[in-house]
């Protein structure tokens, strides 16, 4: 599930939303309050379940997603959905490679979401490996002492550092 060209997506396991309000995010590093959405690059790193830890690198010439074994059934029957928005409504956020687009201001979808399906589906149709591992804090700690991209998203969920 990729934004088409002008479109940003949030992503949801909310079928429900109409209108997205800026607000601050409390594992946010930010005090100003945003509307989140990402672009075609970035939407891979959202299809997981809301507070599932990741790790997402972009080794060359690949994509790599690496989650605990323990997310693996929530990862195949979660029902998760994408939200479109036009996307001048919204700015790159991220130096120096952004990783998401914010707005400032209240925004309403483009349409209805669009339900997402099958989340193992999508990783492999997008050519993007996905690693199960016991534990995320080995990864992680190889791939930031790389010369790749990476991002870790919701590791306060992981397991405890071995």
């Amino acid at each position: 599930m990729l934004p088409d060209p002008g479109q940003v997506l949030h992503f949801s396991e909310d079928p429900t939303l109409t209108l997205f309000r800026p607000h601050v995010a409390r594992t946010a590093r930010e005090a100003e309050a945003y509307v989140w959405a990402v672009d075609a690059e970035n939407a891979p790193s959202y299809w997981f379940p809301r507070d599932c830890p990741r790790v997402c690198s972009w080794p060359r010439p690949h994509r790599v997603h690496a989650i605990e074994y323990g997310w693996l059934d929530r990862l195949r029957t979660v029902r998760l959905y994408a939200y479109r928005f036009a996307s001048d409504a919204f700015r790159p956020f991220g130096t120096p490679h952004p990783h998401a687009w914010v707005s400032t201001e209240e925004v309403r979808p483009l349409g209805p979401p669009d339900e997402v399906g099958d989340l193992l589906a999508a990783h492999e149709a997008a050519g993007v490996e996905l690693r199960l591992l016991a534990n995320l804090w080995p990864h992680l700690d190889a791939v930031a002492a790389g010369d790749q991209r990476f991002s870790g998203i919701r590791l306060r969920n992981a397991h405890p550092r071995i």
